[in-house]
């Protein structure tokens, strides 16, 4: 209306021809956004990035996040503002039948192609995510695992599974390891190994994100065997009361039983850390 208005043509013919009411046009120009309307956008911004760090979370949480980041609401006012844009939980919405979620697209190409070789430490991690259920709730495990000798090389254990898990397992293992510039991380779609502060976790690191495809279990097979010795030794081994109890056990068995004691058939029958202490010798004599 204000560039017709501006090229001669009056504002009432505007309205008519529109079939709007002059005066509300006339306060709205007064006062284009309202106090309220300018608030409500900045909790809808901060639902929205919440949203797209971690899509499983539903209002509550959503709402949690918001709060976290200075923008305040009750968790019915998030459900509400959810709701009107279909920010969904993944896990939480129903959909139609035969129409399954979409997943996400890969934030990096498949470089490992099933190929689990490592001629050296530090050249090919993998990684992914798994749970348990305790007496007080879930507990989340992120672990990183080195395939030249199969060794945990960094994890993460927390009673939620948000993009700062998986950021975590990875700060962790850049420390322990050092120099682990070109280093590619292989994972699944899993929507925290997308999350931009995992790929801004990588790139601190000068590492390489690597992404299989969905539904392939055998693109990250070697990370699943891993996962079933501590879902048959620690998790299925009792009943957990506590998260804190089953996360002793979890690091205890990966720490003095898998890393020590465990021997493998693929390492001539030596634990990791003895492979890796011997072959770490050898690699610097042959430089």
């Amino acid at each position: 209306m204000k560039e017709l208005a501006g090229d001669g043509i009056p504002v009432t013919v505007t309205c008519r021809v529109l079939k709007l009411a002059r005066q509300p046009y006339y306060r709205w120009l007064a006062n284009p956004i309202t106090n309220a309307e300018l608030v409500e956008a900045f909790r809808a911004n901060a639902l929205f990035d919440a949203h797209r760090d971690d899509p499983e979370f539903g209002h509550r949480l959503l709402a949690d996040e918001a709060r976290d980041a200075g923008e305040a609401m009750s968790d019915r006012t998030a459900w509400r503002i959810t709701s009107e844009n279909g920010w969904w939980s993944a896990f939480g919405k129903k959909r139609a039948r035969g129409k399954g979620r979409k997943a996400g697209p890969p934030v990096h190409d498949d470089l490992v192609q099933r190929e689990f070789i490592a001629d050296a430490p530090n050249r090919l991690w993998l990684t992914d995510i798994t749970e348990h259920h305790t007496g007080e709730g879930k507990l989340y495990l992120c672990a990183i695992k080195d395939v030249f000798s199969g060794k945990i090389v960094g994890y993460s254990i927390d009673s939620r599974m948000k993009s700062r898990l998986v950021v975590n397992a990875i700060d962790n293992a850049a420390a322990l390891r050092g120099n682990v510039a070109g280093c590619v991380v292989h994972s699944d779609r899993g929507s925290q190994f997308r999350s931009r502060k995992a790929i801004r976790a990588l790139a601190r690191h000068r590492m390489v994100g690597s992404m299989g495809r969905v539904g392939a279990a055998g693109d990250n097979a070697a990370m699943e065997s891993f996962f079933s010795l501590l879902q048959k030794n620690v998790l299925n081994r009792r009943s957990w009361t506590t998260r804190e109890q089953l996360r002793i056990a979890i690091v205890t068995w990966i720490e003095r039983t898998y890393h020590r004691r465990r021997r493998q058939d693929r390492l001539g029958r030596l634990t990791p850390v003895e492979f890796e202490t011997m072959m770490t010798k050898t690699l610097a004599l042959a430089a």
